[in-house]
């Protein structure tokens, strides 16, 4: 059984929210996290996904009511905390698949390649990247994501992050949008093992991708394409996601 855990849990700072979570601002009439959960539904992965709530979360709940499941994050420490909150509301599902509660372009189609490739490739860690020609544009959006960095053969070697892309060229860059697929039993004790040594003095997802790559477990991964990995942290995100959709 996999479950779907779809993070909802930031205040939104940059959004200006006040009394609101991010994950509860209007997206073209409707909650930007309600696309995430239709999406979930929609996907036949999990009935009734698992939202991670924090700030007010109270209004989550009483939006979606009894159609999901909920852990409370009590303290916004980052996203590998978030999941890490979820851990008994999961329970003894096998497969845990983290979504990204603002990120109203994801799609039931890419959380079934998602969960498909996990499970058939019986791999402990799966992820999906996106390739995009340059950061021209919209795409601009995209400079802080970490980027992939694979040797000859394809194979991956690591996740170069932020503070090192300049050193990359700006082309053809494939990059890491945070979408995973995990093994419960490889999961679990690995969050527990992440440290906060960052600018922002967070546990976060994206470094268990980095200890998975050093004990050589099975990974696997896919791509999608660049607009699904659109997130809203800014006003002028909202507006770039809202035209997107509309495409």
């Amino acid at each position: 059984m996999t479950k779907i855990v779809i993070l909802a849990a930031g205040k939104g700072k940059r959004m200006g929210c006040v009394d609101t979570p991010k994950v509860m601002l209007p997206f073209l009439g409707k909650p930007i996290v309600e696309y995430v959960v239709k999406a979930a539904k929609e996907s036949g992965v999990d009935e009734k996904p698992i939202l991670v709530v924090g700030f007010c979360g109270q209004k989550v709940k009483d939006y979606f009511g009894d159609a999901c499941l909920y852990a409370e994050q009590t303290e916004q420490k980052g996203t590998g905390h978030a999941v890490l909150s979820a851990e008994k509301t999961v329970g003894a599902a096998e497969n845990i698949l983290v979504l990204n509660g603002d990120h109203p372009l994801t799609s039931a189609e890419m959380i079934k390649k998602l969960a498909a490739l996990h499970n058939d490739s019986g791999a402990m860690l799966t992820f999906l990247t996106a390739i995009i020609p340059d950061f021209e544009g919209w795409r601009k959006i995209f400079e802080g994501f970490g980027r992939v960095l694979r040797n000859e053969k394809g194979e991956l070697l690591k996740i170069i992050e932020r503070k090192d892309v300049s050193k990359m060229e700006p082309k053809n860059v494939e990059f890491n949008p945070n979408f995973f697929c995990f093994k419960a039993e490889w999961l679990w004790p690995h969050l527990s093992l992440l440290k906060n040594k960052n600018a922002q003095g967070e546990y976060y997802i994206t470094d268990l991708l980095e200890m998975a790559i050093k004990e050589k477990v099975k990974i696997a991964h896919g791509s999608i394409s660049p607009e699904e990995c659109v997130g809203v942290n800014t006003p002028e995100q909202l507006e770039l996601a809202q035209s997107l959709i509309k495409r």
